[in-house]
């Protein structure tokens, strides 16, 4: 046989022909499908503003959106009102967070993983209702004297024994808190490499003293003291405050909910479990809040290297005051200073530019305290 037709893969079929056209048959599929519909104009959309009858399928998902986002404790995402967890603070004992819970994963979902963790040197925004870890011997035993609501206490395997441990182990099975021993390593990652000391306390999250309250159960003491925090956005610092304000006598510290330092694991560590005592209270506006305190009879006194009045020489430190200290690099705000009725400086006998915020703030509270005890 000539050509190739015996050779390997010849092609034993005729070649396809050309495809056929619909005839015109199919031409309403390459139609558009005309404009896009706004938000409030579709029925499934969560900005649907229309009062017709949603469709079956429609209504079903939202349900379903409702009843998931009540199980996880969170807002819908179709815009309705979801469940909010149990929170702690000054009725039920006070502490703070280092870490967040086996629900804190991204988008408020579960992360699949039993225990809180922190992802070291990643700064995040978990949700407010997730729980959280105390850690370190001090806040965890401070914690469980204040009658903080815990869930679960971590101990690390072969951790060595002080007075303190006793306490945390013997305080915790009284109140019917779990007690899970794990693996030193397992603890660290749990903490994301915070200096725990061995153990770990999972609570709630913080919950803030609210402002008004505070002020009103600071009038009823003899010698009324605050401290308001002006853009302090370390919190090594505001846990630092705490402290010298628990140490001398102040019955509150507040600070703004926004561009400063909250209660966090390291204030908390910082402030040595002080922050367990001392109200602390976060407020919208500081301005307008040390304007109400003047309102309620206090003596606002803002700590500045150019102040007007030495520390020294501080006649209204008997009287009701609040003690405001600035930022750590630029100090007071212009409108936090115009609010203030007198600024004050700590005399210093080298030439320093400034103190840290918070050993300024101990350097005046520690003034404040000793006038009071000769005077009063």
């Amino acid at each position: 046989m000539a050509g190739n037709s015996q050779r390997r893969g010849r092609r034993l079929t005729s070649k396809a022909s050309a495809p056929k056209g619909s005839g015109g048959k199919n031409k309403d599929s390459l139609a558009g499908r005309g404009r896009t519909l706004p938000a409030d104009e579709r029925p499934w959309h969560k900005g649907y503003s229309g009062t017709e009858k949603l469709p079956q399928r429609t209504a079903w998902k939202q349900d379903k959106e409702r009843r998931v986002a009540a199980e996880e404790g969170r807002a819908p995402k179709i815009g309705q009102p979801g469940s909010k967890d149990t929170t702690w603070g000054r009725g039920g004992g006070r502490g703070v967070p280092v870490g967040r819970g086996a629900a804190g994963g991204r988008g408020g979902k579960p992360t699949g993983r039993s225990g809180p963790r922190v992802t070291p040197g990643r700064k995040s925004n978990p949700s407010k209702d997730t729980p959280e870890l105390l850690v370190g011997r001090n806040p965890v035993l401070e914690a469980l004297r204040a009658n903080v609501p815990a869930t679960a206490l971590y101990t690390a395997q072969g951790i060595d024994m002080d007075d303190r441990i006793n306490e945390i182990i013997r305080t915790a099975a009284d109140r019917g808190i779990a007690n899970l021993e794990i693996s030193r390593a397992e603890l660290d990652r749990m903490t994301g490499g915070v200096l725990h000391q061995g153990v770990g306390l999972q609570v709630p999250p913080f919950a803030y003293q609210p402002f008004e309250d505070m002020v009103a159960a600071a009038l009823e003491q003899q010698a009324p003291l605050l401290v308001a925090l002006d853009g302090v956005t370390d919190p090594r610092n505001l846990g630092a405050v705490i402290r010298s304000a628990a140490a001398f006598g102040a019955q509150g510290v507040f600070v703004p909910e926004r561009r400063a330092a909250g209660i966090t694991a390291t204030a908390w560590r910082t402030s040595a479990g002080a922050a367990a005592r001392v109200p602390v209270a976060q407020v919208t506006n500081l301005t307008r809040s040390l304007k109400a305190c003047r309102d309620a009879g206090f003596m606002v006194v803002g700590l500045d290297a150019d102040g007007d009045t030495d520390l020294y020489n501080l006649e209204a430190a008997v009287g009701p005051l609040v003690v405001v200290v600035g930022s750590e690099g630029r100090g007071l705000s212009r409108l936090v200073g115009e609010t203030c009725d007198l600024t004050v400086s700590i005399p210093m006998i080298s030439e320093v530019e400034s103190l840290n915020a918070s050993v300024a703030a101990a350097v005046a509270l520690a003034e404040v305290a000793r006038r009071r005890s000769v005077e009063l």
